[in-house]
This record gives C-alpha cells, structure tokens and sequence, in this order.
C-alpha cells in the first residue's frame, strides 16, 4: 500500500456532530484504502460513537480535545484563548506534519482565522479564497471566493483566478478552463470600482484563459469553468443556489404528488428524477477548499450530513495526490 493521506477531521464542529462526522469517517475509511483518519474530539463521546461502527482500527485515530468552538464565537479569540479545542488542534497538526488536510463542518470564521494563522499562506499567495464547486448544466463551475475575503483587492482576484485554474486542471481534468468575472453586465465598461480594475488584469494575464464578465444568470448554464468574485457576492450566490435549489425540489415535489394522474406520472419518472436532480447536490463533491495555504483546509456546510463529511475527506486524497500546493505554489512563483 503507497502512503495514506491523513486528515484530521473536527469530529465536533457542526449541527450534528459528532453523529454525522463520526459516520462520515468511517464511510470515507471503508471507501478509500488510501486513508487514515484521525478523529479530534472528546475522546470520550467519539470513543461512544464509533462503537456503534465496525472498522479499521489502524485507520482511524482519536485525538483528545476537551474544548469545543462554537459557531458564534469570535474566531480570532476563540482561536486564541481554546488551544486544546478541536479545530485549533486539528489544525496545528496540519502545521507539524501530522496530518495533510483538516476537515470541519465547525465554525467558518474560526477555520479562516485558522487557516490562514495556524496553516498559514503559501509563499507569494496574497489572499486564501474558499472554493466550492458547484453544479451547471455543463457539469461543475469553480465559484472562488465565496466566504473568506469580503474586500479583496483586484490583485487577490487575478490570484483566485490562478489558483482555481490549477485546481480545475488538475482535479475536475478540464484543460485549459475558461475564466469569468462575475459582472452585472456584459459589457467591459460595467461593473463597480473592483470589477472594472480587474478586468483589464484578467484579460492581459497569459497563463488564465479569460472570457470576460459572466451575470450570475449564465452561471447555472456552465458559460464558464471558474467564476472569480470577492467573497460577498460569491457568498450571496452560493446561498441563492442553495435557496432555489431546496425550494425547486420541494415545488416539484408537490406538483407530483398534486393529483392522481401526476402521481402516477411520478412513478413512472422516479428513478430518472432522483438520478438528475442528484446532479444538482451541491454535498455531492463534499466541502469548499481554502486554497493557497501550505496544507489542506476543508470546509464543509455547518448541516452537513455523514454523505458530505465522507466526501469532504474523500476529496482530501485526490487534492494531495495531485500535489494542488505545490502545483499552486509553483503558479504564482512564476509572478
């Protein structure tokens, strides 16, 4: 067997942690032979959850931390004052070697401070953008950022649009993908003060293959590969995918089950239903990568379920064994 990929997962971060982060672990274990997983937590309520489970023992690992940061902390305190909390060690073990990739559905603020303090930045990497994918009719778009640099400089975007180029050529297999601003117009004259100083930047930078603005209705249509915003917008449109999402799932579902004719209809549409519909599951590729620090940091959805902690982890192994840091790393030396 070659190397494992160890992660260290904040099995009590989330709304249902650590039921979900412990079902998750083992899930991503018995699906990956490449893994080890080392559990960070209150020994004592892990050690109960996972004797509900059977597994491989040397494959999964608990790590006692007595103190829990919770989601309306002040991450920069919290960070501070809770060292032996479960994302603060996670974390540090990532900082010493420990552990190649940090996983949490626990508090976003305290993950960013900590990434970015604890990991730490990749040489030359201005900003560390979150960078979720999400689902197009084409297949998957790389939304960066969408949650950790709210007043990003044009400089920070012309990064993000690099970084996400590397991740989308190396773990999504697309060559060469396309790059758009997320703009309120076409045109290159609009846009507020940020996009109209980035725009020139994308468009002169040789090694990103910029297509120009993007309106964030032909985002769900797949118009571009990568989608650069500062973290505001693309928050707003991550949450607005996820709104419309549920509630066109929920819309549907009650027009099926409206009248007897449409339920029968339903019947018959089932299974191609579930399958296409489960094209559109934004837990389907597991949680939002922290791009440019020195190690892997993952953030998945505070509600995450054990199906998106599994992939979250599992994602963990594919982004290691291609090396997205130093592949990242080596990108941005060339500035």
């Amino acid at each position: 067997m070659s190397e494992l990929v160890r992660v260290a997962v904040d099995a009590m971060g989330g709304d249902n942690a650590p039921v979900a982060t412990v079902k998750g672990a083992v899930e991503a274990v018995a699906e990956s032979n490449a893994l080890k997983v080392f559990l960070v937590g209150k020994k004592e309520v892990l050690e109960k959850e996972l004797s509900a489970y059977s597994y491989d023992k040397n494959r999964i690992e608990i790590v006692d931390a007595t103190e829990v940061i919770e989601m309306a902390e002040p991450p920069v305190l919290a960070i501070r004052t809770k060292k032996d909390s479960s994302i603060v060690k996670a974390m540090y073990m990532v900082n010493h070697g420990e552990a190649d990739a940090y996983v949490s559905a626990g508090s976003t603020g305290a993950t960013l401070v900590g990434g970015q303090i604890i990991v730490g930045r990749l040489k030359g990497v201005d900003r560390a953008p979150l960078a979720p994918l999400i689902p197009t009719e084409k297949g998957n778009s790389l939304l960066i950022d969408c949650g950790a640099n709210v007043d990003a400089r044009a400089n920070h975007l012309v990064q993000f649009a690099k970084m996400g180029t590397v991740y989308m050529e190396n773990i999504m297999g697309i060559k060469n993908p396309t790059v758009a601003i997320v703009n309120i117009g076409a045109e290159e004259e609009k846009g507020n003060a940020l996009v109209k100083e980035t725009f020139p930047l994308l468009k002169n930078c040789p090694d990103i293959n910029f297509i120009g603005s993007i309106e964030a209705r032909d985002i769900p249509a797949g118009y571009a590969d990568i989608i650069v915003c500062e973290a505001f917008t693309g928050n707003v449109i991550l949450k607005m995918y996820e709104g419309v999402a549920k509630s066109l799932v929920n819309v549907i579902k009650k027009g099926l089950m409206s009248s007897l004719k449409s339920k029968i209809g339903a019947l018959l549409i089932k299974d191609d239903l579930k399958k296409t519909l489960g094209n559109y599951s934004l837990e389907k590729h597991g949680g939002a990568p922290m791009l440019g620090l020195k190690g892997l940091v993952v953030k998945t959805h505070g509600s995450s379920s054990d199906i998106e902690i599994k992939n979250s982890i599992l994602q963990c192994v594919t982004f290691t064994e291609q090396k997205i840091s130093e592949k990242i790393s080596a990108k941005i030396s060339q500035e």
